[in-house]
């Protein structure tokens, strides 16, 4: 399906239903990433969601980026308890004790992931063996919530100091930065993202 049909004719993943949403659907949902800001960005915002919506993650989406230094892991590692307790009071961001402390337990770890391996980048996406997989779900059903390499994954994260990173919310993220291409199949961005490079 071409991207150049009119707006409300595209078909599109069943969850896309807000102005928000579509928006994040149609551009970066289960786009291939490989920056490193990027896929931590993901994963702080991936456990900030759980429990809640994405859709009210989205919403907070660029304040979590003010609040969180841009985003910069080497700025949010350094958090102290100050900083912490700053950040429960903004309320701007889902302000849970639990959440804001892995953010910054979250970031600590990832910078120990980037020096062991270069980047996070190269950690990450060797759960998929480098490249992304592309899935042929036709009703939202079917997409799972986890899979095999979500659970390998939450395993060698929760070893490495990682919060937050149950297969659940991995999965998540995988399906978040590219991952897996889980837009059904008949969704005018299914053949788009497939086309992708890694």
């Amino acid at each position: 399906m071409s991207e150049n049909l009119p707006e409300d004719s595209l078909v599109r993943c069943d969850w896309a239903t807000t102005e928000l949403s579509t928006a994040y659907h149609d551009a970066e949902w289960g786009v291939p990433c490989h920056d490193d800001r990027t896929l931590f960005e993901f994963l702080i915002l991936e456990g900030a969601q759980a429990g809640l919506s994405w859709e009210t993650i989205l919403r907070k989406r660029h304040h979590y980026r003010r609040a969180f230094s841009g985003f910069d892991p080497d700025a949010v590692a350094r958090y102290d308890e100050s900083k912490r307790n700053e950040l429960l009071k903004d309320a701007g961001l889902v302000r849970n004790r639990l959440k804001i402390g892995a953010a910054v337990a979250n970031a600590q770890a990832f910078v120990r992931v980037r020096e062991e391996h270069g980047t996070f980048d190269r950690y990450i996406w060797r759960f998929v063996g480098g490249q992304p997989r592309t899935n042929g779900w036709r009703v939202q059903e079917d997409v799972p919530a986890r899979t095999t390499e979500s659970e390998a994954m939450s395993r060698d994260l929760g070893r490495r100091g990682f919060r937050f990173v149950g297969p659940t919310i991995c999965y998540a993220f995988m399906q978040a930065v590219g991952m897996v291409n889980d837009h059904l199949v008949q969704c005018f961005r299914h053949r788009a993202v497939a086309g992708l490079e890694a």
